[in-house]
């Protein structure tokens, strides 16, 4: 039996698209547009973390709980939309605030089929105790990177936001 080496195997012929592909120099990863939008939230949330973990509650809770205090009652769905939240995640997050007497659940009264969250209480005080702090981080940010260029960023990633495709992406990364 003849031992084949490398060169004497045959690759099977590339398509001309993937091979004009593979020859694209790989986009430099400190450019991609993925990752910096992780980076700078990773930067943002640095500040955030240890006010949130003090008293005790999640990026995610605190998400949830800020929107229902700023839009009051929200169906689920509406909820996890407005706080950037997976509906599965959503449902057990909802289960533990509830249990922790942060948000309610009420029927709609014009489609008994509709559930409607609400904020308690106990949630508007997490909400008062934690605003304070988060304010002078903001204020902070504001200070060192301006508040104009902040107010454009936002302007610029809520324009990117609305690309979002019918699939869920905007594109290749």
């Amino acid at each position: 039996m003849q031992n084949k080496t490398d060169s004497d195997v045959r690759q099977p012929a590339e398509p001309d698209a993937a091979k004009a592909q593979s020859k694209r120099p790989l986009r430099d990863r400190r450019r991609s547009l993925a990752i910096g939008l992780l980076r700078a939230r990773e930067a943002v949330m640095s500040h955030f973390r240890p006010i949130l973990a003090a008293h005790d509650v999640t990026e995610q809770q605190w998400r949830v709980i800020r929107v229902l205090h700023e839009a009051g009652k929200l169906d689920a769905t509406e909820l996890a939309d407005k706080a950037s939240i997976l509906a599965p995640s959503l449902t057990r997050m909802i289960r533990s605030l509830e249990e922790r007497g942060f948000i309610t659940k009420h029927k709609d009264d014009a489609d008994g089929r509709r559930v409607l969250l609400q904020i308690t209480a106990a949630g508007q005080a997490i909400v008062e105790d934690v605003m304070p702090e988060s304010l002078k981080v903001y204020a902070d940010i504001d200070t060192r990177f301006g508040v104009e260029r902040v107010e454009k960023l936002l302007d610029m990633l809520d324009e990117l936001a609305s690309l979002k495709l019918e699939n869920g992406s905007i594109g290749d990364e």
